[in-house]
Formats: C-alpha cells, structure tokens, sequence
C-alpha cells in the first residue's frame, strides 16, 4: 500500500470529532487567548477581523482538516485576538456548497470553535433583499431561516459527542441576542430591521420567479451560505447571532442585472457601520457568559 494510499485510509477512519480536535488543537498551539466568541464574516466583511487587538493570523491551508475558501471577496485565514478585552476568533471568509464542498466542510469550523469552548458565534453574509424596504447597504438581524439547499451538515450518523440525534430549531437564532443587536442598530444608526433568511446552493443568482417564490414563502433576504453553520451550531449547544448586509435587491425587484462585483462595493461602504455595531453588542453579547 502507498503512503498516500495509508494516508487516504487514516483520514478515512478518522471521526470528524477527531478531525475537529486536532484543527482545535493546531490554534491552540499558535496562540494563548481562549475565545468566548467565534465570528464567520462574510463576502466583503472579512474587515472587522482587522480591528482585533493583538491579533494572531492563521491561513486556513495551515490548519488541519480545515476547509479552503476559494470565493472571491474571502481572505481565507483565521484571526484570534480580542475586542475590547474580550477573546475572540473570526473567520475572514468562509467556504461554500457552490464550491464543491459538502455541507459538513461547510460546518467543519464550526465544530472547531465548539471544540475550542467557544459557546457564541456570530455569523454574518452578504444577502439580496426579497422585501422591498431592504435596500443596498441595509444591516438585517437574521431571525429565522428556510434550508433551500437540499443538504444538512447532521446527514449520516450522528455524534453524540457534538450533540442529539434531533436537535431542536425553535429559536436557532438566539432571540436575546437579537434583541440587543436590534437595540444598539436603532440607538447608534438608521434602524436595524429583522429578516427571514433563505438559502440556496448558487453560485447562479435566482430567478425572478424563484423570488417571487421565496416571498412568497416568507423570505425576506436570499444567500448561498450560514444555514448550514448554524444548524452545526446549534447541534452543539452553542448560541447563535445572525446578520447579514443587504448587498443588492434579489433579482426582478430591480430592473437590472445582478454582479457580484456590487456585493463587494457594497460591503465596502458599510464596513464602517458594521463594525461599530459588532464592537457594541460584542461586550453585551459577553456579559451573557457571566
């Protein structure tokens, strides 16, 4: 047998649980902090991973098992440090059913950071908007979902270690949490509404008459990412915060074609704005740990 082929085996027999220790095990080595928080930032908002005090940056290729993000507008490294004096991680950019992982790479970090301690995580996204008062560069808390993308990252046997067999989603975005999100969004800017959030595999932007559909389901905002992390998520007994930026309208709300090019202009202009809202509902968030 050839050493890749006894490699193939080994990885193979593996548990994920096993995979998502070693992953843990590899940052702990590169850096002391312990974080109470893990962010995944989105198309764009990788920027706020910049802000960290004292940060310690870890490409994704270096960590073992863990997925690489290929999609543009991701920087694909890991950050640990703090904000205020508050340990945290973040993901500067995330991966993708659409580029040809499956939904349990896609949910891999998050079984990493449940590994790591870590009880909160923050997940944010570039989203088109389906409700018509969703403008480019509005922040939208996530309240609920709807799993379009035909995959779940529980298929197969199901660890106990992670977590039960059936794990309730009543509340899978943490209804306190929203509402210190919604709170500091209205005191420091214009607003920040809440938002049914819908996903699908992409990469082709939808239809006008898929969103005609979704709205019609409910959808207030449409991606092709975070749900599968969140089910991961709460699988493992950890809090979730959802937010995404309304990065263009969904298609047929405007007469125009959809580029990604505008996401990531978009997110741009918002950075500012992001930022400040996560540094305020960050220490708050913290303080539920107490």
């Amino acid at each position: 047998m050839s050493s890749s082929q006894k490699s193939a085996k080994k990885l193979k027999a593996e548990s994920e649980f096993d995979r998502a220790e070693s992953a843990a095990s590899f940052i702990f080595s590169k850096t002391k902090l312990r974080p109470q928080i893990a962010l995944v930032l989105g198309s764009g908002l990788g920027a706020f991973a910049d802000e960290f005090r004292t940060p310690v940056k870890i490409p994704y290729a270096e960590i073992p098992h863990f997925p690489r993000s290929t999609a543009i507008g991701h920087a694909g490294q890991l950050v640990a440090g703090k904000v205020g004096e508050i340990p945290v991680v973040g993901m500067q950019g995330r991966v993708h059913l659409y580029e040809g992982y499956s939904a349990k790479d896609v949910a891999f970090p998050i079984r990493v950071f449940a590994r790591m301690g870590t009880k909160i995580v923050i997940l944010t996204n570039a989203a088109g908007g389906i409700k018509p008062e969703f403008v480019a560069g509005q922040l939208v808390v996530i309240k609920d979902h709807i799993n379009l993308q035909g995959v779940s990252p529980l298929t197969g046997p199901n660890d106990e270690r992670f977590g039960p067999r059936f794990p309730d989603m009543t509340a899978a975005y943490d209804r306190r949490f929203r509402e210190m999100a919604v709170g500091q969004g209205n005191r420091h800017h214009s607003g920040l509404p809440e938002g049914v959030y819908a996903a699908l595999p992409g990469p082709s932007y939808e239809t006008p008459a898929e969103i005609r559909y979704l709205r019609s389901i409910g959808a207030d905002l449409v991606g092709m990412s975070t749900v599968p992390e969140v089910i991961a998520a709460r699988h493992c007994g950890m809090r979730v915060l959802g937010i995404s930026c309304v990065t263009n309208a969904a298609a047929g709300i405007l007469d125009q074609p959809l580029d990604h090019k505008e996401v990531l202009e978009i997110a741009e202009r918002v950075k500012g704005q992001f930022i400040a809202l996560l540094k305020t509902v960050i220490p708050r968030i913290a303080a539920e740990l107490d």
